[in-house]
Formats: C-alpha cells, structure tokens, sequence
C-alpha cells in the first residue's frame, strides 16, 4: 500500500482536532501508544486493518489519512435521504465560526466582484485576519474616506462529506484596518500564505446568517 509523506501529520491533525491524547487514539484503535506514536513521526504505513481501526478512532477514513482525497472537490456525491435545510440565529452562527480557520472575504474589488481565502480567528466578537500593508487587499478594502469603511461579505462551512451534511455561515459588515495603536489588542493570526502581513483587519458582524444541512 502506498502512502504520501504527509502520513503522520495527518494522523496528528485529526486527533488534535478531537482533543485527544496519543494514549486515548491508541485505546480506541487497540494498539500501542507507543506504535502510534512512531506513526506520527515517520511515513511507514501500516496495513490496512490497522490502517481502518485508526481511521475509525480518529472519526476519519484511510484513504483521507493517506491524503488520496486531497484534491477532491468536496460537495460531488449525492444528496442525503430526506435532508434538512434549518436555518440558524444569530447566537448558533457565531458559536460555529467561533473556533476560526479559514473563511472567504467577499467585496468589491478593484477588478469586480472578488472574493479570497483568508486564515482568521474571533476576538471580542469581530472577525480578525491579517494581510500585507499596502497590497492589493488593503488597497480595495479602503474607501478614501475619512470613517467610512467598506462593507464585505465574510463566509465561513465545513462539509461532512461521508454523511453529506454541513454548515456555512455568513458575516456583513465593515472592514475595519487596525491601527498600530489598537494591534497591541488584536489576536495572533498566522496566514499560511506566509509574508510580511502585518496589516490586522477586523470585520464587526452587523448582519449574520447561517444554514445547516442534516438528516431528518
């Protein structure tokens, strides 16, 4: 069986996601803590009944420890049985995007309609991301006019794609470029684009919604 490099990682990503020790993943999948372990450190990959009690105990599948469905489009499987659309207040869509990740900014860019991948986390209630002072971002997110500030668009899901289920939400409101003076407060938000993006944005929530989908 082969496997990629990243084997490991995502072995350790999914039990962090689950707030998990290595001793309580290996209880649930019935090996050693200390085989575990040595599987999160190298790409040697297992056999495949050892391969699915992990996957199991870490709520995921083989083939997405093994990175096969990487690039994938989420989304491309039938629907459920009899879905749900619920819509949710106000308090539930926040409570959602609280943990932050990655979500999509949506304006009015320079060149049309735009909207972009962003790394960001919650504080104090606003939605807070960072980009390069100056690029093309920060640019398009300014109107020129002395408080006045651009309303965006800020949209946030996650899909469960074995059970065909998810949630997305939606923030409006203005951007707000963080002055110096006001960063000390902000929290750290670490872009995985990389670069100097020391430029905080925060987005306060005048308007939210959100819709989940589920079974019956």
């Amino acid at each position: 069986m082969t496997g990629t490099g990243d084997f490991g990682h995502r072995i350790r990503y999914h039990r962090q996601r689950l707030g998990l020790t290595v001793e309580q993943v290996a209880e649930r999948a019935d090996m050693s803590a200390g085989y575990l372990r040595y599987m999160e450190e190298h790409v040697d990959i297992p056999d495949r009944g050892t391969l699915n009690r992990l996957a199991d105990a870490l709520g995921t599948t083989g083939q997405d420890l093994l990175g096969g469905g990487r690039d994938r489009p989420p989304g491309v499987g039938p629907a459920m049985a009899e879905p749900v659309l619920e819509v949710l207040d106000r308090e539930e869509c926040l409570r959602l995007i609280a943990a932050g990740g990655i979500g999509r900014i949506a304006f009015n860019g320079s060149h049309g309609p735009t909207v972009l991948p962003v790394n960001f986390r919650v504080h104090d209630g606003a939605i807070v991301f960072r980009t390069a002072a100056g690029g093309p971002l920060d640019e398009d997110l300014r109107t020129g006019l002395e408080g006045v500030e651009v309303m965006v668009g800020f949209e946030v899901d996650r899909i469960d794609e074995a059970r065909r289920q998810g949630w997305s939400v939606l923030v409006q409101g203005p951007a707000h470029h963080v002055t110096p003076d006001e960063q000390a407060a902000e929290p750290d938000v670490t872009p995985w684009a990389g670069g100097d993006r020391r430029l905080h944005i925060r987005i306060v929530p005048h308007h939210v919604t959100g819709r989940r989908i589920h079974s019956m």
